[in-house]
């Protein structure tokens, strides 16, 4: 009787506690309150039993916690997730974006104390002490995720590893699937693959649950690493995971889209992924439709990034800012100014404010078609309306005046870049050196190198070919010899675009053994042939008109897998000097676009001319 006395008073009081807690949570607006069971024990000075009369077996790490619809629940305190209790603005991140619907992290002023020491630290145990010595509280956890998102959203993907691997590995903290999503994502961007691999595997050793986040920064990461085969696996795990193919979310395929996007030449996989993705029925978002958009733009095909944005329209999908920049994009890398002007108009039409990368995207159509003075009234509308231009701004009116040959006003436009306290990057210097390269100003493209230097920005590969090329044309080949010892022996090496050039421009002055001289260099440096190559090669033997020595170079072209172009069918045109010869060649050629080996009909041309010889 005493005993079930006390078990109903342990009862009221467990009832009238929960009932304060509740007046609490609507008084103060608290998200959730923390309960520990063992303190009523503690206080009672006895165990509880249940109706039966046995003593319920009492666990330390057991506790309750009132949720935000005033429930009081039982939790585990070993398996307290972040996701479920505490503070929840971690939960929001989201592949894409840094928070749910773009809300960006607000940093706490300790929060911002870590991030400027990270961003400037490298070294893993020095960050370790420090991290350490934070408490080990829920405020803590949310000033770390809030500072790895924010790292996030500046790219700074050392830093994340940093926080992420310290969490994981040597704090006291509990991680959760954020912390792990937040690291493959690091990992692929980096390109290290088996590191995100091993993430995932660590993740399902745990007994977390992987989000659709999870799959998809998994499958990026693969993709831009060149493992397609790896990224199809991935999908499969999800079916093993009882996600079917029709239930994938759109935030996995665009993912999947973006990785190939990523990694050059995978644009043909990246339009089937678009394809089956609609085939799934999974209905493609604004993100998608943008992807593909600049995909197609990229890709010189503004036709179908038009189609697109047709199609985007008649399925109710609102175009964003980001559209428009994009479609803009796609036209202005043709060059075609009047259809990027009128999507900037519709831009309008929609209630759009333009923004300095969309000026930027007009500006930039104006410059390749050959309009510099275009492109400065979008300039100086832009600054009208209070966009105010950036670097990049700068730099494509420098790009746009020494398109058009107008050296001075892109020196005068560099200029006011640096007095308005805009630091000129590689490529602004790049810009200004081409500019007046086509001028073929020496002294002036040496100034600018000099320039360059003293202002602490080192000349890379780039630059240093584009001098090879200015001398070369020049016909200083002594410089020229000069340069490219200097990247032998320097920290700037050279690459297969540093012998194109050399190979162009000895083959265009008749230095025949030189040619071959390089050609032997570059294999020895393990540098593959490209077309480019190849063809500066046959191009030098077709104006002698060596015309079997030019079919011997073109058969080596074919046995290495290079494939020919337009630029290699024009210089084995040129290298004939009968009708009879220029039918030869024509067959060949006709046979690459009927599935003939072409190696097997070389040997039978080169028989026949040396025949006709």
């Amino acid at each position: 009787m005493f005993v079930h006395k006390l078990r109903c008073y342990y009862g009221f009081l467990l009832k009238h506690f929960e009932n304060c807690l509740l007046w609490l949570v609507a008084g103060n607006a608290l998200n959730c309150l923390f309960i520990d069971s063992s303190g009523f024990q503690r206080y009672l000075g006895f165990g509880v039993t249940n109706l039966n009369g046995a003593t319920v077996k009492s666990y330390k790490q057991e506790g309750f916690v009132i949720d935000e619809r005033g429930k009081l629940k039982r939790f585990n305190r070993k398996k307290l997730s972040r996701k479920r209790c505490g503070s929840l603005r971690g939960r929001g991140w989201k592949y894409g974006s840094g928070f749910v619907d773009g809300i960006f992290p607000v940093l706490s002023p300790i929060a911002q104390k870590i991030l400027s020491f990270i961003q400037k630290e490298t070294d893993p145990d020095k960050v370790a002490d420090v991290l350490g010595a934070l408490p080990s509280t829920h405020a803590s956890w949310d000033d770390l995720i809030n500072v790895s998102v924010q790292l996030r959203l500046n790219k700074k993907w050392d830093s994340i590893i940093l926080v992420c691997e310290w969490i994981l590995r040597k704090s006291s903290f509990q991680p959760d699937v954020i912390c792990f999503n937040l690291l493959i994502d690091a990992y692929g961007q980096k390109f290290q693959y088996k590191e995100a691999e091993s993430l995932y595997v660590q993740l399902l050793e745990s007994r977390y649950v992987p989000t659709e986040d999870t799959y998809a920064l998994l499958i990026k990461a693969y993709c831009m690493a060149g493992l397609i085969e790896r990224a199809e696996v991935v999908l499969v795990e999800m079916q093993n995971h009882h996600v079917s193919p029709k239930t994938i979310g759109v935030t996995v395929y665009n993912a999947y889209i973006e990785g190939l996007m990523k990694r050059k030449g995978n644009t043909e996989e990246a339009i089937d992924v678009f394809q089956r993705m609609k085939r799934d029925r999974c209905k493609p978002t604004t993100e998608t439709y943008n992807l593909m958009i600049n995909l197609y733009g990229k890709a010189s095909k503004s036709y179908m990034s038009w189609k697109l944005y047709c199609e985007m329209r008649s399925h109710q999908c609102k175009p964003n800012i980001c559209t428009y920049t994009a479609l803009v994009n796609a036209f202005a890398r043709e060059g075609l100014c009047e259809k990027a002007e009128e999507i900037f108009e519709q831009l309008q039409e929609d209630g759009l404010e333009p923004d300095v990368y969309v000026y930027n995207a007009l500006m930039e159509s104006y410059s390749r078609a050959g309009y510099p003075y275009g492109a400065a009234e979008i300039f100086s509308l832009m600054q009208h309306m209070g966009c105010e231009p950036d670097r990049a701004s700068y730099n494509i009116m420098v790009d746009a005046y020494g398109r058009a040959g107008l050296h001075s006003d892109a020196e005068a436009v560099f200029e006011e870049m640096k007095r308005l306290g805009i630091a000129p990057t590689m490529k602004s210097h790049m810009l200004l050196l081409s500019a007046y390269s086509k001028a073929r100003d020496v002294t002036k493209c040496e100034a600018i190198v000099k320039e360059m230097s003293e202002n602490g920005v080192e000349p890379d590969t780039f630059v240093l070919n584009s001098m090879l090329n200015l001398y070369g044309r020049l016909g200083q080949f002594t410089k020229m010899e000069k340069i490219l010892a200097e990247m032998e022996n320097g920290p700037c090496t050279a690459d297969i675009s540093t012998y194109n050039i050399l190979i162009n421009i000895y083959g265009k002055a008749g230095f025949l053994e030189r040619i071959e001289e390089l050609f032997v260099e570059l294999k020895e440096k393990n540098f593959r042939p490209d077309v480019v190559t190849w063809t500066s090669r046959i191009g030098a033997y077709s104006r002698k008109k060596l015309y079997v020595k030019c079919l011997e170079v073109f058969e080596e072209m074919i046995d290495s897998g290079c494939a020919p172009d337009g630029g290699t069918a024009k210089v084995l045109l040129s290298a004939c000097s009968s009708e009879e010869q220029v039918e030869q060649v024509t067959s060949v050629l006709r046979t690459m676009h009927k599935g003939v080996t072409v190696s097997s009909l070389v040997p039978k041309l080169m028989a026949k001319s040396l025949t006709v010889n």
